[in-house]
């Protein structure tokens, strides 16, 4: 195994982070606006062919289709080079393994995005998300395996939103954000980000594993399904604007990745994380409940 990661990895992981942000933003936008407006909140492929339809739009979509393909690289790459050290052992081969199930999720969607720029590819409803994870769930109930598949899947989803909320909970995406004042600033907004992603892979998951359990493709869906979901409850056009405000946090939270992430196998000893500042801060913490202790 190389000791660095390759030099051309760093701005690859930068430009595919930006694009996934941009996605993001765009999927945000579209859900607020269905809460203020009560209209039909969109999935990421309805937001690109939101993009494509606005002015310059083929450009945009062609840059984040190649933004997006950076990004499946990246995830690619750094499961199969293990830049982030998980390591061996069972937790390292889970995380090297969601790398791998992100980085051909996104591929997909850079797929999609380019269809769109070259001229095809629909919009978003029952052509979108939804219609995408209906067709392949549809595919997979065909086979022998399918409904023990659909659902060991959609419970993989539960707990990769899970683990989002847990990853802000914990703070561990600090281990990998340099520590700058802005990204001390922009601290709580990160954390809203992914807990409100969380959120929506839960729903995802819990779309997948019902569609198993009870041998229907149709209830499988995608984001905008999701969005959809949470407008049908109690108060839901708030509840939507609030996880549509979290989706926009989401792309915040791209965006500090595709600026001050750390490729752990690329950063010297020397730089500063977030982690380390909080390390310090729970070590002074201790120091000072030590001296109120003995006073």
């Amino acid at each position: 195994m190389q000791d660095k990661a390759p030099f051309w990895v760093d701005p690859v992981m930068r430009f595919g982070y930006g694009a996934r942000g941009v996605v993001y933003l765009i999927v945000g936008y579209l859900a607020l606006l269905a809460a203020w407006t009560g209209g039909q909140a969109e999935g990421t492929k309805g937001a690109l062919a939101q993009l494509r339809d606005e002015p310059g739009g083929t450009t945009m979509l062609w840059i984040v289709a190649l933004g997006l393909l950076a990004y499946a690289v990246w995830r690619f790459v750094c499961a199969l080079l293990d830049l982030e050290n998980f390591g061996q052992g069972a937790k390292a081969a889970i995380a090297r393994t969601g790398q791998t199930v992100s980085g051909a999720i996104h591929l997909g969607l850079a797929f999609s995005a380019a269809r769109m720029a070259w001229g095809g590819g629909g919009s978003g409803g029952e052509n979108g998300d939804g219609g995408s994870a209906q067709s392949l769930a549809s595919k997979a109930l065909a086979t022998d395996w399918g409904q023990p598949l659909i659902m060991a899947v959609g419970v993989v989803t539960i707990c990769a939103g899970l683990f989002y909320g847990y990853k802000a909970w914990a703070e561990k995406y600090k281990e990998h954000l340099r520590l700058t004042r802005l990204t001390r600033k922009l601290d709580p907004v990160v954390k809203i980000g992914l807990v409100a992603h969380g959120v929506v892979i839960v729903l995802l998951g819990v779309f997948l594993f019902y569609a198993g359990q009870n041998t229907d493709p149709g209830q499988a869906g995608g984001i905008g399904k999701a969005f959809d979901t949470v407008r049908a409850q109690p108060f839901g056009r708030i509840l939507l604007a609030l996880l549509a405000l979290g989706t926009i946090a989401f792309t915040v939270y791209c965006w500090v990745e595709a600026i001050w992430r750390v490729i752990p196998r690329r950063a010297g000893p020397d730089v500063e994380t977030l982690a380390h500042q909080a390390e310090r801060g729970a070590k002074r913490a201790g120091r000072e409940a030590e001296r109120a202790a003995r006073s």
